[in-house]
């Protein structure tokens, strides 16, 4: 069994409108069936209860000012750094909301940074909402590595379920971008990083990667595109020539199917869809956004906000479950690794 994290789990509230709150509630309920690691939420403790009394759950909260309260708390009321009252409006989101969120997001990773929380599982938000408020990031991993003082391109993007993991080297860009984005030294650089992200944190000693080719068939020696050969191959080389275990490229219409999957223990894709299409195809309500790379652990659910369903009990937890799990695992590893 693991060693417990010294500190406990900050999960930051998402935008109030969506399925955030309603899902954090549902992982307090949650807490002694599936063993969860204890957690604080920072956000709006009048919010979070209605937000659980949309879909039936009577939530009792704490207010707490630090992390070091939330422990002797967690097993009778979900723990709250509290920033204040916010009305619930499930599926409306506005500013004052997306307030809410990046505060709640501020807070929260300055308590992992800080190492009062042992890492942070961020909910989902709107980064649309978030940019009227004066959010100026792609999305909540440029933040999150921002506040750790770590360079964007160390901020790794992987995603994770039970059978499969895949880091998309280039993400949210449109496809016509994705070639003149992608470099030998790109590659090189995330797939390193990730790789010794999983020897520490996920405990791998010596992780196998897989590494997808760009265009059909890999290329086909060059009669269908000339990245692999000329960016992809040569990221491969140095890769190898480092120590890692890896391959590629390889045509990633057959890196997919199980028997391809027991050969290695992450893929690396060179774009956003070529890595989740599959992953969500196999552990669509299993899959976690793990940000590899950086000082803190940082896992999301590997959803968005679905304002179309908040507060009404449609929403599914596996996702939440999966995130919050994850990164109790990794935080625990790392303990134990620190020890």
């Amino acid at each position: 069994m693991l060693h417990q994290a010294p500190s406990g789990l900050v999960v930051s509230t998402g935008d109030p409108a969506g399925i955030g709150p309603e899902l954090i509630a549902r992982l307090w309920e949650m807490r002694g069936a599936e063993a969860l690691p204890p957690f604080a939420c920072v956000g709006s403790a009048t919010l979070l209860q209605a937000a659980a009394a949309s879909v039936g759950i009577d939530l009792p909260v704490a207010r707490i000012e630090t992390m070091a309260q939330a422990g002797d708390m967690f097993a009778d009321a979900l723990p709250v750094i509290d920033l204040g009252d916010v009305p619930y409006r499930p599926g409306q989101p506005d500013a004052q909301g997306a307030r809410l969120a990046l505060d709640s997001l501020t807070r929260a990773s300055a308590m992992a940074v800080s190492g009062e929380a042992g890492g942070i599982l961020t909910a989902p938000i709107a980064k649309a909402e978030l940019a009227k408020v004066g959010f100026t990031h792609p999305g909540q991993t440029e933040f999150v590595a921002e506040a750790c003082g770590a360079p964007a391109d160390d901020a790794v993007m992987m995603l994770a379920g039970p059978s499969l993991r895949v880091v998309p080297i280039t993400v949210h860009v449109a496809l016509s971008r994705v070639p003149a984005l992608l470099s030998a030294r790109l590659i090189h650089r995330r797939t390193a990083i990730a790789a010794r992200a999983l020897q520490r944190d996920f405990g791998i000693a010596a992780p196998r990667i897989a590494v997808a080719g760009l265009n059909p068939h890999a290329g086909e020696n060059g009669r269908m595109g000339s990245e692999d050969a000329a960016i992809i191959a040569p990221a491969v080389e140095q890769l190898r020539a480092d120590g890692f275990d890896v391959r590629g490229p390889l045509p990633a219409d057959t890196m997919f199917h199980a028997a391809a999957r027991e050969t290695y223990d992450f893929a690396v894709c060179m774009y956003h869809d070529q890595a989740l299409i599959p992953l969500k195809a196999l552990d669509f309500d299993k899959g976690v956004n793990v940000t590899l790379g950086l000082p803190v652990i940082r896992t999301s659910p590997d959803h968005g906000t679905a304002f179309d369903i908040a507060g009404t009990g449609r929403a599914h937890a596996g996702p939440m479950l999966a995130a919050l799990r994850m990164a109790g695992e990794c935080a625990a590893r790392r303990h134990r690794i620190a020890a």
